[in-house]
């Protein structure tokens, strides 16, 4: 069992790093603050190379799925939000057209996204959260054409997005059957951005509202055939899941190395309270758990480049573990800072803001439970 990265892995992995310690992390507070999205970083993230990883070689890609995720880990590490937004590219969103699309719609969008732009996944509707089968959206087929009616609520990336991928249903009472998926470009006609969340963190990636309003979209931005739509939301959804693993990993090791560097700092009864053992007992599960839950993240990602797909299992295995082991981290690390971690003064407060999501989207730790569950016992 070799638990080490390749040489070239780990001259990436500080490649990355330094890039987020001098481009991202320095600006992470002032995006939280504006809620701006740094448009110009993506750019440079682009032009670094980090909008190809995951993508086919032959589109301008490098197809290195553990790369990948170590470029996920360290983006989340320094700016959650702009992790999110990268994650629902690259991941979530392009999934659909990398596994399934056809060779003229692969020609189009995967070297548009190389050249940093940003794509959303239209999923989420007000009774259609966990319940993935249950769309309103529905659609038809005219002439040439498909047109789609309906509303999608919470959509990462939905305000900044040059495009995206979503889901229609034909006919409900058809179930997952009838779903669908398309691609829609920002400026198709019946397309537009309704209202933009108010979150309570993440605040550089926008949770947007996307209305399609008798939307056209042209034939040939079918992905696969009709009635194949929700097999390939949940595969998405599989993967996925990989990488909000390595991005809850990013945030609670951005909180660890906070804490622990301000406990060796940090003076009450005239010593560090690094020397404390309340503190060191804290700042010893914390360590711990990031161990762990990199691991689990390191191993669903090594089994997503080896075979070619995510199983159901250990994806949810590593979210489950990582987003809830960062939920643990952030709640010490706010809580070694004292009364400073509760201001906005200090990073911790931001983590601790930005991390609470990575629980919720790609299936609730509930689901992932579930999930794990039916996978072991072979319920269904």
């Amino acid at each position: 069992m070799d638990f080490e990265l390749s040489e070239e892995q780990k001259m990436f992995q500080a490649m990355v790093r330094d890039f987020v310690d001098n481009e991202i992390a320095p600006h992470a507070a002032e995006w939280d603050e504006s809620e701006r999205f740094p448009h110009d970083v993506v750019k440079k993230m682009a032009e670094v190379g980090l909008y190809g990883l995951h993508m086919p070689e032959e589109y301008g890609g490098s197809g290195d799925d553990i790369s990948f995720v170590l470029a996920v880990e360290q983006i989340s590490r320094g700016c959650g939000g702009l992790g999110a937004s990268y994650v629902t590219t690259m991941s979530l969103a392009m999934n659909a057209i990398v596994m399934h699309g056809s060779k003229e719609q692969k020609e189009r969008y995967i070297p548009w996204v190389v050249r940093g732009a940003n794509v959303s996944f239209g999923l989420t509707e007000a009774m259609a959260g966990s319940d993935v089968a249950n769309l309103d959206t529905r659609y038809e087929r005219r002439g040439d054409e498909f047109i789609l009616n309906g509303t999608k609520i919470f959509i990462t990336n939905g305000a900044e997005a040059d495009f995206l991928v979503t889901f229609a249903t034909k006919d409900k009472s058809l179930g997952y059957k009838g779903i669908s998926a398309f691609i829609i470009e920002k400026g198709f006609p019946g397309f537009s951005v309704g209202k933009t969340e108010r979150k309570m963190g993440m605040h550089p990636a926008s949770a947007a509202e996307l209305v399609f309003d008798n939307c056209r979209v042209p034939a040939r931005n079918l992905i696969g055939q009709e009635g194949q739509g929700f097999s390939f939301a949940l595969q998405a959804i599989d993967t996925c899941r990989v990488c909000v693993a390595a991005q809850a990993v990013g945030i609670a090791q951005a909180a660890y190395d906070a804490a622990v560097s301000y406990a060796k700092e940090r003076k009450q009864f005239g010593v560090e309270i690094a020397r404390h053992q309340g503190i060191q007992f804290m700042i010893a599960d914390m360590a711990v758990d990031l161990d762990a839950a990199r691991l689990l993240t390191y191993r669903a990602a090594w089994q997503v480049q080896t075979t070619g797909k995510a199983s159901a299992k250990e994806p949810a295995m590593a979210k489950l573990f990582a987003s809830e082991a960062a939920h643990r981290i952030c709640h010490r690390a706010v809580q070694i800072h004292g009364g400073y971690g509760y201001t906005r003064e200090f990073a911790v407060e931001r983590l601790y803001r930005d991390q609470r999501i990575v629980e919720i989207y790609e299936g609730t730790s509930e689901m992932q439970r579930w999930t794990i569950a039916r996978q072991i016992t072979g319920l269904k």
